[in-house]
């Protein structure tokens, strides 16, 4: 490796020792950009990767809020404005119990590089709390998002900082928080968070957009290897909106999707995964996976909670994880590999370790890594930033053509990467140089801030 970049690794390590997801996350981005540093002499001197992988500020806070039985609770709030080189900070809100710092910091490290793919002005940045939804009424999850805005409404705004939903972060939760940004600041500023309602100034195509990228990303991905979705046999881990719609969007291209997950097992289904069902089960009702068995007698249910099953059991030519960070291990990825899969999707954030991930590549599995695959829910997000600015809504089509035209392009971008760097099918590497060299250019421009 570039002499230049181990010493940041190391220093990075050094100063980040208690944040193993961070620091995951920095290491895989910057132990590929090698042939770039040897390339580019000057960034040592102007110390711009030491710069690239401090956050320019974390903001955390507490976040009071009262039960419906009137019991004061307390819970932490985070918003890591990572880099603004390239525009505003913009990047999701994540409401989860397993929400800390480190993760934090990972995904709005992530974010830069998933936000300069898209070509669209926006920087990386992403938040949370370690709150969990689960289980409350609206009128708590309300009071805690109105909380939680009352302190973040000081550091955010169209021109700044543009939240957006995440895992426990949906359209509900937007609403709650959006409304009370409005009531302190007694204005409609539309563009200040992104997952909006239809009916006060959110876009058409936001729910399927990251969903529907992953595979629009994938179908050009395979297309550039002489393959295609048609006939293929497809697992997906998660059941939240990144899987629903990429079940779809599959399906519509002539895959047969036969599993789906939550984070108490899986449900394997041999003539294919009714996704209305899923849907049905997961957004409207918010009950188990397992509820899908009781009306689709084809199906079976596995509990994974004992870790004596696993959704990478399941045979398929093609995997998407899309639940969490990290649920592919080297253990797991040797079980896909093992049963055949030759293409792995990206929907969530991070989820293959390392390991994994050069597991599949010494494998000549093709991987569509996240901060390119996934890069769908933003795009679209930056897209109803512009309808909000132009005071105008685009059509469901309209919306949809930019984004697969969006997606096309960030294929492109990591392939032509990959081949100048002599990377062959190396996306994972094309994506860290592609998504680099925007952020990197404009970081030279700036001068040293």
């Amino acid at each position: 490796m570039n002499k230049y970049l181990s010493r940041v690794i190391a220093d990075t390590k050094k100063k980040n020792a208690c944040e193993s997801e961070f620091l995951q996350a920095t290491e895989e981005v910057l132990e590929t950009l090698s042939p770039v540093m040897d390339k580019h002499p000057e960034y040592e001197k102007i110390g711009l990767i030491e710069r690239l992988v401090e956050p320019e500020r974390v903001i955390s806070f507490r976040v009071p809020w009262v039960d419906d039985s009137g019991q004061v609770r307390v819970n932490r709030g985070y918003r890591v404005q990572f880099n603004s080189a390239i525009g505003p900070f913009k990047g999701g809100m994540r409401f989860h119990p397993t929400v800390t710092q480190s993760i934090m910091k990972f995904l709005a490290f992530e974010q830069t590089f998933k936000n300069s793919l898209t070509g669209l002005p926006i920087g990386g940045g992403k938040g949370g709390s370690d709150f969990d939804p689960k289980g409350k009424s609206d009128a708590e999850i309300m009071r805690f998002c109105q909380s939680l805005m009352t302190e973040l409404q000081r550091h955010i705004g169209h021109f700044l900082d543009v939240p957006a939903g995440d895992i426990g972060v949906g359209g509900r939760e937007i609403g709650f928080m959006f409304g009370q940004y409005k009531r302190i600041k007694n204005q409609f500023e539309a563009g200040v968070l992104t997952g909006k309602g239809l009916d006060y100034g959110g876009s058409l195509a936001r729910t399927e957009a990251t969903g529907y990228g992953l595979l629009y990303f994938m179908r050009e991905m395979l297309k550039a290897n002489n393959k295609s979705l048609k006939g293929q046999t497809v697992v997906i881990t998660g059941s939240g909106n990144v899987a629903i719609y990429a079940a779809q969007k599959a399906q519509e291209y002539g895959a047969k999707v036969v599993a789906v997950s939550d984070s108490n097992g899986y449900i394997y289904d041999k003539n294919g995964i009714d996704v209305k069902t899923v849907q049905q089960i997961k957004e409207v009702d918010r009950l188990r996976i397992k509820e899908y068995t009781k009306s689709h007698k084809s199906a079976q249910y596995f509990d994974t909670t004992d870790g004596k099953a696993s959704i990478f059991d399941v045979k398929a030519d093609i995997v998407l994880p899309c639940a969490t960070q990290n649920e592919i291990g080297i253990a797991e990825a040797k079980k896909i590999v093992a049963n055949g899969a030759y293409a792995i999707g990206e929907g969530a954030n991070m989820p293959c370790t390392i390991e994994a991930t050069n597991y599949f590549l010494q494998n000549k599995v093709l991987v569509a890594p996240a901060k390119a695959a996934n890069a769908g829910g933003v795009a679209t997000s930056a897209l109803e930033m512009s309808q909000n600015s132009m005071r105008y809504s685009w059509t469901f089509e309209e919306v949809d053509a930019k984004l697969d035209g969006i997606m096309t392009n960030i294929f492109k971008e990591c392939a032509s990467a990959a081949k100048e760097y002599g990377l062959g099918n190396n996306y994972v590497a094309g994506a860290n140089i592609a998504g680099f060299k925007k952020v990197a250019n404009a970081m030279m421009a700036h001068g040293v801030i």
